[in-house]
């Protein structure tokens, strides 16, 4: 049997010597040292950027506010015949998009216009409005 297994080993070739495993800490080295650094910090940059082009990509919502106010009852009339015409003209509209229009209306005047317009609209006493008797 002895000459059944120098044969065996024979044929599987040369006897490898027992090489103990390297530490982990040495591996790790080991590895890093193989990368090249610089390669590795233009990739971070490169992903960085891409990251950054994704978020500027897409459009920032604005931050909404919510208000309350007290308007008399014959404008509060006049947004609702805005928001019928609107309708009318295929463009059916929500109140605050008609508040929102006219305050861009607005904006887009010309001094002389936007005060004789805001020198049009009669001042109203703040706060909730009085219940009727009635």
């Amino acid at each position: 049997m002895p000459a059944a297994k120098k044969a065996i080993a024979k044929a599987a070739g040369p006897r490898k010597k027992n090489v103990a495993a390297k530490p982990a800490a040495k591996v790790l080295a080991t590895a890093k040292a193989a990368k090249p650094a610089k390669a590795d910090k233009a990739v971070d940059k490169l992903a960085a950027i891409a990251r950054a082009g994704d978020k500027a990509d897409k459009a920032k919502k604005p931050k909404l506010v919510r208000d309350s106010f007290t308007i008399p009852k014959n404008e509060y009339a006049a947004i609702e015949a805005l928001k019928l015409r609107a309708a009318r003209l295929g463009r059916p509209a929500k109140k605050s998009e008609v508040l929102r229009a006219g305050v861009m209306a607005l904006a887009g005047m010309g001094d002389a216009a936007f005060l004789a317009s805001v020198s049009s609209v009669p001042a109203v006493k703040t706060g909730r409005p009085a219940k009727d008797a009635s």
